[in-house]
């Protein structure tokens, strides 16, 4: 497994593998051939479907800048690799200099059609053991935490990247907070992260604080993800509020140290590299189950790691919290990553910590394991019709009313 850089990227929204990914694969062509004076960029499959609602052309026209860029979308032809699938053609003088096909995995990362792992500037694999058992396994017979075999496997500097990571997760729900107004795009959709955090319920119990509290946490960074802000991948861009807004409410109302939350982050990110190996964090490969899904696991076992559970009760909320998400579809309205991401968020934060009140009273008597969830997940993905999976053309943006709105 690759480093956890590869799950927790700070970076521009609002998504992962439609902006972050073709701006690295785009920023890579440029590098690799410097003489081209125009290039060509063409969308496939979801990149084609939902990349003008995710921004895709436009952040692929800027990134060239000053050089002209022409986005082709192609949203017809097959993609028998992965569905966010894009070509890049260097030109010169109107004639090609190079063709290049990227394949955009989900969470920022890409790999290149016919180079090996690590060409599209992907960090080596550090870990050597892949699945939760085998982890456990190791860390058992160590008696080791698994942020201690992060830290053995990728060193004490991934702590002072975490540190990095948290600052900005912790900015990103600041600015969220203390932002009003409406989202970019055609919905005309309203932020509500201040709303949520300041409107007191009249008779406003604990359970009831915890749940607005968490739910503004995560609708503040969902927000600044939705209007291009600065946020942390954790795993995607679209699933970016679950891990800050738990861990972000139990540093402000238990008192826990910045120590404490960077070696739940490692955790966190542990199960997200799991999932991201064995399985996909794509949505566009797997449904919403792989991002929110993902994501709700990794803020379970972070909460695990931070309340210094055991290793088998850490897996059994990871389990849980994936396994609850099943089925989950992918169907952003109008292609934006709004509605219903950005509830999606604050109902999987509240989802993480009720998996984490369930592993500390059953996690003994589980029966199902975490790698057998994600090896589920994965083929639970693969079955979903195409029109489930990031394409905006089933469910919710199918009956929205879309051909009424006016794009801008």
């Amino acid at each position: 497994m690759q480093s956890l850089k590869e799950i927790y990227k700070i970076g521009r929204g609002p998504s992962s593998s439609h902006t972050m990914g073709p701006e690295r694969a785009a920023k890579l062509m440029r590098a690799r051939h410097p003489e081209a004076d125009a290039f060509r960029v063409t969308l496939y499959g979801s990149l084609a479907l939902t990349g003008r609602g995710h921004g895709t052309d436009a952040v692929l026209k800027k990134t060239f800048e000053p050089l002209p860029c022409e986005v082709v979308f192609d949203g017809l032809s097959p993609t028998p690799v992965h569905p966010n699938t894009l070509d890049i053609c260097a030109l010169k003088g109107g004639r090609e200099l190079a063709l290049t096909r990227f394949y955009s995995v989900g969470g920022g990362t890409l790999k290149i059609e016919g180079e090996p792992e690590g060409s599209a500037g992907t960090d080596d694999a550090v870990y050597p053991l892949s699945t939760y058992d085998d982890i456990s396994a190791y860390c058992a017979g160590k008696n080791i935490r698994l942020w201690q075999y992060v830290e053995e496997c990728e060193g004490e500097g991934i702590f002072t990247y975490l540190a990095e990571v948290w600052e900005r997760m912790k900015a990103a729900i600041h600015e969220g907070l203390t932002t009003t107004g409406v989202l970019p795009g055609c919905l005309g959709t309203e932020r509500r992260a201040q709303h949520l955090y300041n409107q007191r319920h009249i008779d406003e119990s604990a359970q009831t604080r915890e749940n607005r509290l968490v739910c503004s946490y995560a609708f503040a960074v969902s927000e600044q993800n939705a209007s291009g802000g600065v946020i942390v991948t954790a795993p995607t861009c679209g699933s970016c509020g679950v891990v800050p807004s738990v861990l972000n409410y139990m540093q402000t109302t238990r008192g826990f140290s910045d120590e404490d939350i960077l070696k739940a982050l490692a955790a966190g990110g542990l199960v997200g590299n799991i999932i991201k190996t064995n399985a996909s964090i794509s949505g566009a490969e797997c449904g919403c189950q792989a991002e929110i899904g993902s994501a709700c696991s990794m803020a379970a076992a972070a909460l695990g790691e931070l309340f210094e559970m055991g290793l088998g009760q850490i897996e059994y909320a990871a389990e849980v919290a994936m396994e609850h998400h099943l089925g989950l579809t992918c169907d952003p309205i109008a292609g934006l990553v709004q509605i219903p991401c950005i509830e999606r968020n604050a109902v999987a934060a509240m989802r993480a910590i009720n998996a984490l009140s369930l592993a500390n009273f059953l996690a003994d008597s589980r029966k199902i394991s975490f790698d057998l969830i994600v090896k589920t997940m994965y083929n639970t993905g693969r079955d979903l019709l195409n029109s489930y999976r990031e394409t905006s053309s089933g469910g919710l943006a199918k009956y929205y009313p879309v051909d009424k709105l006016h794009f801008e």
